[in-house]
C-alpha cells in the first residue's frame, strides 16, 4: 500500500490481512451487515421494492464537491462509474412508487479528502426514492429508519459496541428526542457567530459540518440550501424563489454528514432551465430528458452513506475501518 507525499503523515490502514483478521474489523463490518438487515426489513414493511443498482451509464450525478467522475470505454461509447445513482432513482419509479438499492459509488476525491476522517473514493450508499412524496416526509421516513435501525443494533450487540469503545448512552440518547431541522441560513448565522467563515451562498463545508455537528447532542437536519449550491436535479422551492426543497443529515458527536436528499425536479422545461443555470449540458443527459418529457412522477428520496452511518455507530475514528477493502484518495491499495 503506497501514497503520494502529500499524504504522508495521513492515518492509513493496515495491508488486507492484517485489517481483515482484527477483531476489530470483525466486530465493525458485523454491526454494519446488522444495520443493513434492519434497515431492509425496515424499508421492506414500509412497502419499498429493492433494486440492483446500475453500476455504469453515459450520465452520473455531477454534485460531487470536487470529485473527478472514471470514464469506462462501453463498446466504443464514453460511460461513468455511478458516483450516484441519482437520475435511474428517478427513472425506477416508472416500475414502482417506492424503490431503494445498497449502491456501490466511485469517486475520485481529491486528495486532501484523505486527512478528513470520512472520505472514500469507493463506498457505498443506501439510496431510497418514493414518488409523490414532500421533502418532510422523506425526512420523516429517514428519521425513522435510522432510529428504528439503531435501536435494534444497541438492542441486540451492546456489548460489541462496548467492545469497540463506544459510548452506548450517547447513542441512546440520539434516539431520545426528535432530530434537530436548521434552515442554511441560521446554520451559517451560528457558524459566522462562533468565527467559522462560511459562505451564505454555498453548501456548509467540511469544517463547518464537524462543527454544527459537534454542537448538537442529536441530529440535525440542515435544509434550504441556496439554489447555486446544488445541482440541477434538486427542485426550487415554487413560494421561495432561490431556495431549494433540499437537506443533508448530520450525525453528532462531530461526525458529520451521512445523507443528502431532497425533492427532485421532474418538470422538463423548468429541469432544462436548471441545467443551464448550473453549467451542464442538456445533450448529455438524453436518454433520461427523453423520459422526463414523456412523464415521471415527481418524487423526494436521499442517499445514506453506509460507511460514514457505520463509522458514527460504532464510534470509528476513521471512515475506513468499516469497510472490508478500503480505498482511500490517492492511495494504491488492493
Amino acid at each position: 500500500m503506497s501514497a503520494p507525499a502529500v499524504l504522508v503523515g495521513a492515518h492509513l490502514p493496515p495491508g488486507p490481512r492484517a485489517h481483515l483478521s482484527s477483531d476489530s474489523t470483525r466486530r465493525i463490518l458485523r454491526l454494519q451487515n446488522l444495520f443493513l438487515r434492519h434497515a431492509r426489513e425496515f424499508l421492506y414493511e414500509a412497502g419499498f421494492v429493492e433494486l440492483l443498482p446500475p453500476v455504469i451509464g453515459p450520465v452520473t450525478d455531477p454534485g460531487i464537491r470536487g470529485a473527478k467522475q472514471v470514464d469506462v470505454d462501453f463498446y466504443g461509447h464514453r460511460y461513468k462509474l455511478m458516483t450516484s445513482a441519482f437520475v435511474y432513482k428517478q427513472a425506477a419509479l416508472l416500475a414502482y412508487d417506492k424503490i431503494f438499492y445498497v449502491a456501490p459509488n466511485v469517486r475520485m476525491e481529491p486528495l486532501e479528502t484523505c486527512s478528513t476522517q470520512r472520505h472514500l473514493a469507493e463506498f457505498h450508499q443506501l439510496d431510497i426514492e418514493m414518488a409523490h412524496t414532500s421533502r418532510e416526509q422523506v425526512m420523516d421516513l429517514a428519521e425513522e429508519l435510522i432510529a428504528t435501525a439503531t435501536r435494534a443494533v444497541v438492542a441486540e450487540c451492546e456489548p460489541a459496541l462496548r467492545d469497540l469503545g463506544r459510548d452506548v448512552d450517547a447513542l441512546r440518547a440520539m434516539l431520545a428526542a426528535p432530530f434537530e431541522r436548521l434552515a442554511h441560513t441560521d446554520a451559517v448565522t451560528r457558524l459566522v457567530d462562533g468565527g467559522h467563515a462560511q459562505s451564505a451562498a454555498a453548501e456548509i463545508d467540511w469544517e463547518g459540518e464537524r462543527l454544527l455537528s459537534e454542537g448538537s447532542g442529536r441530529p440535525v437536519f440542515l435544509t434550504d440550501y441556496p439554489k447555486g449550491s446544488r445541482v440541477f436535479l434538486e427542485r426550487e422551492d415554487s413560494q421561495r424563489p432561490g431556495v431549494l426543497r433540499t437537506f443533508d443529515l448530520l450525525m453528532p458527536e462531530g461526525y458529520g454528514e451521512v445523507i443528502s436528499g431532497g425533492e427532485r425536479e421532474s418538470d422538463y422545461r423548468r429541469l432544462i432551465t436548471r441545467m443551464r443555470e448550473t453549467g451542464e449540458n442538456p445533450a448529455k443527459y438524453g436518454w433520461y430528458l427523453d423520459e422526463v418529457k414523456k412523464g415521471i412522477p415527481p418524487s423526494a428520496g436521499f442517499g445514506l452513506g453506509v460507511q460514514r452511518f457505520t463509522r458514527y455507530l460504532v464510534g470509528a475514528d476513521y471512515v475506513w475501518q468499516t469497510t472490508a477493502f478500503p480505498k482511500l484518495p490517492g492511495v494504491v491499495s488492493p
